[in-house]
């Protein structure tokens, strides 16, 4: 697919002035004002388009397999009709727990070309996050990979879920590497299960369909994804992204990269999770629109893995989290100067806060550049992002997109836009915005606010618009924590610590971390004469929550700073 971009600096003329939008004269000179008019189209139309003009060219690198997109958009068809056969109904939801590999696309495009949404869910949920995540979306059909079957079937009786479908990760490893997996690891790593009746292998049902077409009409603002956030309730929350907002999110990115990543030649490694929003649309989506191959890692915490795939496919973009490029600088590989980094063009660094040192010493190490970019589920990954070849300044996260805006209101009501250099919250208007919460109305309507007939996004971020347009962020008004990236909310992880026994009050806070970016602190107070120690604390969290929740510093106190009302006051813990 062709996508004609304005020329640089281009905007209607119904646009506001650049008085009005400080952030256009911080561009670099390839970046236009606006991508209007938006082409209406999808993600599977730009893939089949694709496919239809170079069927050989790489969809997937995987473990050294390819798989063209030919093979994407064939296997992808006949899973769609093998859901519809299932019963599978457009606008059902259908759940994914499978990590990056060829399968979480081939099932993500097929149950999209069936009409369905997909809600990516975490593999590693507990079966207390994953039964909620099942249930509040209503999921009757649930693909797993095969270590995670039992987790899904042993919660079925307590969801919605009627059918459970299994892929096998070896299924799209090179013949040689899928021989050595099925003898040495399948069956010690959990790969290696019985289906119970009424489920079915991925596989087969691609098998039996592979020569289906669905005919099922997919249009740009239907519902894509079902993708979770955090929730002030203590749960997560499913913001409703749309198929042309995961367009959107990725012509603007690729636009702001200009001609430093070159269509359909350079390698995208792509390392972050499906299930969260970066890897949905800033990495997958950006790599669809610019015919980029897709290099994929299931786990990224797998850093010799993570060195071996750059060793062997040699990518130019590079997109993270603060901890992993600090990981990889560490990695005695690395430091041993054994490891050639120098193929990586490009990097960014999301989710997280990026400290100018890990820049600097990336950035040395690799020839390349490695910028800040500021994104949330809700505006379906856009926000702003650092200049790829302008100003960098140490304390902004960066401009905003072409067609985003941002404006700065009073914390207090929410009614006055503040001048440049004031601190407020943080809104955002954008037209791929969510839809809106799952099932949630009155959460969507304290969240998305219509001003002078703009939707605008309510972000719960303090911060500010200096002379120049560059967003800064000081702090956060609805306390979400982002250890490495991901979203603890403190009221969930608070929950389940004062569910212990021994536990009287707890507060839960995210404090600076040099490895993470931010941490999870718990402050605990105890029942009078009760005895915890933090790593059994951390052991009771360890069995509800998943790892990045688990506070990693626990500290035990006589009382906890509250309000009149006897609100925790969160703010002065983290002070504190």
């Amino acid at each position: 697919m062709t996508i004609t971009m304005p020329s640089p600096g281009q905007a209607s003329s119904q646009e506001p002035s650049q008085r009005e939008k400080p952030w256009l004269k911080s561009y670099d000179p390839h970046v236009p004002a606006s991508l209007k008019p938006y082409p209406r189209k999808t993600l599977l139309d730009v893939a089949g388009e694709t496919a239809r003009e170079r069927p050989h060219h790489p969809a997937f690198l995987f473990k050294g397999a390819t798989v063209s997109y030919a093979r994407f958009m064939q296997e992808s068809d006949a899973f769609a009709a093998a859901l519809i056969d299932m019963g599978v109904n457009p606008g059902d939801r259908v759940a994914l727990l499978i990590p990056n590999a060829p399968q979480f696309f081939i099932a993500e495009f097929g149950a999209w070309k069936a009409g369905a949404m997909v809600t990516p869910l975490n593999p590693l949920y507990t079966e207390r996050e994953l039964k909620h995540a099942l249930n509040h979306t209503g999921a009757r059909v649930a693909v797993a990979l095969t270590p995670f079957y039992g987790k899904v079937k042993a919660l079925q009786p307590e969801t919605s879920v009627e059918r459970v479908i299994a892929t096998n990760i070896k299924e799209y490893l090179p013949g040689m590497l899928r021989m050595l997996f099925t003898l040495f690891k399948e069956k010690k790593e959990g790969h290696r299960i019985d289906l119970e009746p009424g489920d079915v292998w991925m596989q087969e049902m691609i098998r039996a369909h592979m020569n289906a077409r669905p005919d099922v009409a997919v249009g740009p603002d239907d519902p894509a994804l079902l993708m979770f956030t955090g929730g002030t309730t203590g749960l997560p929350k499913a913001a409703i992204n749309t198929h042309q907002g995961l367009l959107m999110t990725a012509m603007q990115i690729k636009a702001w990269f200009g001609e430093l990543l070159v269509d359909w030649e350079d390698i995208i490694l792509a390392l972050m999770p499906m299930f969260h929003i970066y890897g949905q649309a800033g990495i997958a989506a950006t790599g669809f629109v610019g015919h980029h191959p897709l290099a994929l890692v299931p786990n990224p915490r797998d850093m010799d893995d993570v060195l071996a795939t750059i060793r062997k496919v040699r990518p130019a973009f590079l997109p993270g989290v603060p901890t992993l490029f600090i990981t990889m600088m560490n990695h005695p590989e690395v430091r041993a100067g054994k490891a050639d980094l120098s193929c990586l063009k490009l990097s960014i660094a999301g989710a997280a806060p990026l400290l100018y040192e890990t820049k600097q010493r990336f950035e040395e190490l690799t020839g390349g550049r490695l910028i800040e970019a500021y994104a949330l589920t809700e505006s379906t990954c856009t926000g702003g992002m650092t200049p790829v070849l302008g100003r960098y300044k140490p304390s902004a996260v960066g401009l905003p997109f072409p067609d985003v805006e941002c404006r700065i209101v009073d914390v207090e009501r929410g009614e006055r836009t503040l001048s440049l250099g004031e601190m407020g919250e943080i809104l955002i208007h954008a037209p791929q915005i969510m839809a809106g919460y799952w099932r949630q109305p009155e959460e969507t309507a304290q969240t998305i606010r219509e001003i002078d007939g703009k939707r605008w996004l309510c972000t719960g971020d303090i911060g500010y618009l200096d002379e120049d347009g560059y967003l800064h962020i000081v702090d956060r008004k609805k306390d979400v924590i982002k250890p490495g990236g991901f979203q603890v909310w403190p009221r969930e992880v608070e929950e389940v610590i004062a569910s212990h026994p021994a536990v009287a009050e707890v507060g839960v806070v995210g404090v600076p971390d040099e490895y993470q970016g931010e941490a999870v602190k718990a402050f605990v107070v105890l029942q009078p004469g009760q005895a915890l120690t933090a790593e059994e604390l951390r052991a009771w969290c360890k069995g509800q929550l998943v790892a990045y929740k688990v506070p990693r510093y626990v500290e035990f106190c006589s009382d906890l700073p509250k309000s009149t009302v006897g609100k925790v006051l969160r703010r002065e813990l983290r002070e504190e």
